[in-house]
Protein backbone atom coordinates (compact mmCIF):
# COMPACT_ATOMS: atom_id res chain seq x y z
CA UNK A 1 0.00 0.00 0.00
CA UNK A 2 2.86 2.30 0.69
CA UNK A 3 4.40 1.76 -2.79
CA UNK A 4 1.17 2.70 -4.57
CA UNK A 5 0.86 6.10 -2.90
CA UNK A 6 4.51 7.12 -3.67
CA UNK A 7 4.06 7.13 -7.48
CA UNK A 8 4.34 10.61 -9.06
CA UNK A 9 1.20 12.04 -10.63
CA UNK A 10 0.82 11.68 -14.41
CA UNK A 11 1.23 14.87 -16.47
CA UNK A 12 -1.23 15.18 -19.34
CA UNK A 13 0.34 15.21 -22.82
CA UNK A 14 -1.36 18.50 -23.70
CA UNK A 15 0.75 20.32 -21.09
CA UNK A 16 3.93 19.84 -23.17
CA UNK A 17 4.02 22.57 -25.83
CA UNK A 18 4.88 21.35 -29.33
CA UNK A 19 6.85 23.53 -31.70
CA UNK A 20 5.03 24.25 -34.96
CA UNK A 21 6.48 22.60 -38.04
CA UNK A 22 7.40 25.30 -40.52
CA UNK A 23 7.38 24.48 -44.23
CA UNK A 24 10.75 24.40 -45.95
CA UNK A 25 11.31 27.83 -47.43
CA UNK A 26 13.11 31.11 -47.05
CA UNK A 27 10.87 32.03 -44.10
CA UNK A 28 12.06 28.99 -42.19
CA UNK A 29 15.18 30.11 -40.27
CA UNK A 30 16.52 26.57 -39.83
CA UNK A 31 16.19 25.83 -43.56
CA UNK A 32 17.86 29.14 -44.39
CA UNK A 33 20.83 28.52 -42.08
CA UNK A 34 21.27 24.95 -43.30
CA UNK A 35 21.04 26.06 -46.94
CA UNK A 36 23.61 28.78 -46.34
CA UNK A 37 25.99 26.29 -44.70
CA UNK A 38 25.69 23.85 -47.62
CA UNK A 39 26.02 26.72 -50.13
CA UNK A 40 29.18 28.00 -48.43
CA UNK A 41 30.72 24.53 -48.54
CA UNK A 42 29.83 24.19 -52.23
CA UNK A 43 31.43 27.56 -52.99
CA UNK A 44 34.57 26.55 -51.10
CA UNK A 45 34.90 23.40 -53.18
CA UNK A 46 34.48 25.50 -56.33
CA UNK A 47 37.53 27.57 -55.33
CA UNK A 48 39.91 24.61 -55.08
CA UNK A 49 41.72 24.01 -58.38
CA UNK A 50 41.26 20.49 -59.68
CA UNK A 51 38.52 19.70 -57.17
CA UNK A 52 36.15 22.08 -58.93
CA UNK A 53 36.06 19.77 -61.97
CA UNK A 54 33.81 17.43 -59.99
CA UNK A 55 31.11 20.12 -59.85
CA UNK A 56 28.33 17.61 -60.52
CA UNK A 57 29.32 15.56 -57.48
CA UNK A 58 29.65 18.64 -55.25
CA UNK A 59 26.30 20.06 -56.40
CA UNK A 60 24.50 16.79 -55.72
CA UNK A 61 26.36 16.50 -52.42
CA UNK A 62 25.38 20.01 -51.33
CA UNK A 63 21.68 19.26 -51.89
CA UNK A 64 21.96 15.93 -50.07
CA UNK A 65 23.95 17.51 -47.23
CA UNK A 66 21.36 20.25 -46.73
CA UNK A 67 18.56 17.67 -46.39
CA UNK A 68 20.63 15.55 -44.02
CA UNK A 69 21.52 18.49 -41.76
CA UNK A 70 17.92 19.77 -41.83
CA UNK A 71 16.66 16.36 -40.76
CA UNK A 72 19.22 16.18 -37.94
CA UNK A 73 18.41 19.65 -36.64
CA UNK A 74 14.63 19.45 -36.82
CA UNK A 75 13.95 15.72 -36.60
CA UNK A 76 11.54 16.22 -39.50
CA UNK A 77 11.69 13.84 -42.45
CA UNK A 78 11.30 15.63 -45.72
CA UNK A 79 9.30 14.42 -48.67
CA UNK A 80 10.97 14.31 -52.07
CA UNK A 81 9.30 17.64 -52.85
CA UNK A 82 10.53 19.12 -49.56
CA UNK A 83 14.03 17.81 -50.25
CA UNK A 84 13.97 19.36 -53.71
CA UNK A 85 12.87 22.62 -52.12
CA UNK A 86 15.74 22.41 -49.62
CA UNK A 87 18.13 21.80 -52.54
CA UNK A 88 16.59 24.77 -54.33
CA UNK A 89 17.33 27.02 -51.34
CA UNK A 90 20.91 25.71 -51.32
CA UNK A 91 21.24 26.34 -55.06
CA UNK A 92 19.91 29.91 -54.85
CA UNK A 93 22.26 30.75 -51.99
CA UNK A 94 25.18 29.09 -53.81
CA UNK A 95 24.52 31.18 -56.91
CA UNK A 96 24.28 34.33 -54.81
CA UNK A 97 27.60 33.57 -53.12
CA UNK A 98 29.30 32.69 -56.42
CA UNK A 99 27.99 35.91 -58.00
CA UNK A 100 29.31 37.97 -55.09
CA UNK A 101 32.65 36.24 -55.37
CA UNK A 102 32.79 36.90 -59.13
CA UNK A 103 31.92 40.57 -58.56
CA UNK A 104 34.68 40.94 -55.95
CA UNK A 105 37.22 39.29 -58.26
CA UNK A 106 36.25 41.53 -61.18
CA UNK A 107 36.45 44.62 -58.95
CA UNK A 108 39.90 43.55 -57.74
CA UNK A 109 41.04 42.98 -61.34
CA UNK A 110 39.76 46.40 -62.32
CA UNK A 111 41.55 47.99 -59.38
CA UNK A 112 44.78 46.24 -60.39
CA UNK A 113 44.73 47.92 -63.78
CA UNK A 114 42.12 46.00 -65.71
CA UNK A 115 42.26 42.83 -67.74
CA UNK A 116 44.91 44.18 -70.11
CA UNK A 117 47.36 44.84 -67.28
CA UNK A 118 46.74 41.42 -65.75
CA UNK A 119 47.24 39.84 -69.18
CA UNK A 120 50.59 41.63 -69.55
CA UNK A 121 51.70 40.44 -66.09
CA UNK A 122 50.77 36.85 -66.87
CA UNK A 123 52.92 36.72 -70.03
CA UNK A 124 55.96 35.84 -67.90
CA UNK A 125 54.28 32.68 -66.61
CA UNK A 126 54.00 29.39 -68.49
CA UNK A 127 50.44 30.04 -69.63
CA UNK A 128 49.26 29.41 -73.18
CA UNK A 129 48.78 32.89 -74.69
CA UNK A 130 45.98 31.73 -76.97
CA UNK A 131 43.98 30.47 -73.99
CA UNK A 132 44.70 33.66 -72.05
CA UNK A 133 43.58 35.81 -74.99
CA UNK A 134 40.33 33.85 -75.26
CA UNK A 135 39.66 34.23 -71.52
CA UNK A 136 40.25 37.99 -71.61
CA UNK A 137 38.07 38.32 -74.72
CA UNK A 138 35.34 36.33 -72.99
CA UNK A 139 35.47 38.49 -69.85
CA UNK A 140 35.30 41.70 -71.88
CA UNK A 141 32.08 40.68 -73.63
CA UNK A 142 29.07 41.34 -71.34
CA UNK A 143 26.80 38.96 -73.28
CA UNK A 144 29.22 36.06 -72.81
CA UNK A 145 29.64 36.89 -69.11
CA UNK A 146 25.86 36.93 -68.68
CA UNK A 147 25.54 33.62 -70.53
CA UNK A 148 28.19 32.07 -68.29
CA UNK A 149 26.41 33.30 -65.17
CA UNK A 150 23.07 31.98 -66.47
CA UNK A 151 24.52 28.55 -67.28
CA UNK A 152 26.21 28.41 -63.87
CA UNK A 153 22.89 29.29 -62.22
CA UNK A 154 20.97 26.63 -64.12
CA UNK A 155 23.55 23.90 -63.54
CA UNK A 156 23.90 24.74 -59.84
CA UNK A 157 20.14 24.72 -59.38
CA UNK A 158 19.72 21.47 -61.29
CA UNK A 159 22.32 19.55 -59.31
CA UNK A 160 21.38 20.98 -55.90
CA UNK A 161 17.67 20.28 -56.44
CA UNK A 162 18.43 16.75 -57.65
CA UNK A 163 20.72 16.16 -54.65
CA UNK A 164 18.06 17.42 -52.26
CA UNK A 165 15.36 15.21 -53.77
CA UNK A 166 17.70 12.24 -53.73
CA UNK A 167 18.65 12.95 -50.14
CA UNK A 168 15.02 13.14 -49.06
CA UNK A 169 14.25 9.85 -50.83
CA UNK A 170 17.21 8.04 -49.29
CA UNK A 171 16.81 9.52 -45.80
CA UNK A 172 13.09 8.81 -45.67
CA UNK A 173 13.92 5.10 -45.41
CA UNK A 174 15.79 5.55 -42.11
Amino acid sequence: MLAASAAPPMVPAAAVPLLPVLPVGFRNPVALRVGLLAAALLCLTMLIPGVNYAFVVWGLGAGYFSVWIYKRRTGQRLTVRGGAHMGWITGVLSCALLSLLFAFIMAALERAGGLGAIKDQLRDFAIDQKTLDEAVKHLQNPVEVFQSIAVTFLMTMLFCVAGGALGAKILSKD
